[in-house]
C-alpha cells in the first residue's frame, strides 16, 4: 500500500532553512561527501557523490517513490529543476497560479489549485501503488493539519542555524505525536531518521 510521506535535511536547531534562505551549503554537504555516485534526472542538478548508507537508503526510497507534491515557491526557487524533478517522477505542483508559459499537465509537472488534499490525490493518482513524497515547509504543515501524512524523514546534519524555517512552519494543528524512530541509518555527515504518523 503506497504511503503519503515528508520529510527534509535539517539541523540540529531544527530548521530545513536558515534565516533568508541560507544555510543550504551547510545543510546539503551531504550530497558531496561519499564515493558513491547517484545521478540525478535533472539537467540542472549534478550526481550526487553520498555514503554507501545513504546511497543506499536513497536509491532504495526514490524507487518506491511514484510522484511528489511540491509547492509553487520551490519550482520557482528551483527553477523547474531546468525542467525535470532530480527524482525522475512526475511533480505536482500546489499553486494559487499556474505558470503561463507551461502546460496544465506533462509527464514532468502538474499544477493544482484546488488545495493540498487535491494535489496528494493528484499525485496518489499519478504514483498508483508507489509513494507519494511531500516537500517540507508549507507543504509538510499543510499535510501534517489534513491528516495525510504517514511517515516523516529526517535527515539530520551538525549543523546549527540559529534560526530559519522549521520542517512544520506554522503548524496550526494540535501537538502530533509520531511513532519511531522506525529507521535509522547513519551516513557520512548525517542521520536519517524514519518516523510514522500516529
Amino acid at each position: 500500500m503506497s504511503k503519503v510521506i515528508t520529510g527534509g535535511t535539517m539541523s540540529l536547531d531544527g530548521y530545513i532553512a536558515g534565516p533568508h534562505e541560507s544555510g543550504f551549503d551547510l545543510l546539503f554537504q551531504w550530497y558531496g561527501n561519499g564515493d558513491v555516485e547517484v545521478p540525478t534526472a535533472s539537467p540542472d542538478v549534478p550526481p550526487m557523490r553520498l555514503s554507501e548508507a545513504s546511497a543506499k537508503l536513497l536509491e532504495q526510497e526514490w524507487g518506491d517513490t511514484g510522484a511528489l507534491v511540491v509547492g509553487r515557491h520551490l519550482y520557482d526557487m528551483t527553477n523547474a529543476w531546468g525542467g525535470r524533478h532530480p527524482m525522475d517522477v512526475t511533480t505536482v505542483v500546489l499553486t494559487h497560479e499556474p505558470p503561463p508559459d507551461r502546460p496544465a499537465a506533462d509527464e514532468n509537472f502538474v499544477f493544482v489549485t484546488e488545495g493540498i488534499q487535491a494535489a496528494v490525490a493528484k499525485a496518489k493518482e499519478i504514483a498508483g501503488d508507489r509513494n507519494v513524497v511531500v516537500n517540507g515547509g508549507q507543504m509538510a504543515r499543510q499535510c501534517l493539519e489534513a491528516g495525510l501524512l504517514d511517515e516523516v524523514g529526517v535527515e539530520l546534519v551538525p549543523v546549527v542555524l540559529g534560526g530559519g524555517t522549521p520542517l512544520f512552519a506554522d503548524l496550526g494543528a494540535k501537538p502530533t505525536q509520531f511513532e519511531g524512530p522506525i529507521r535509522i541509518v547513519e551516513g557520512a555527515g548525517v542521520t536519517h531518521l524514519r518516523y510514522r504518523v500516529t
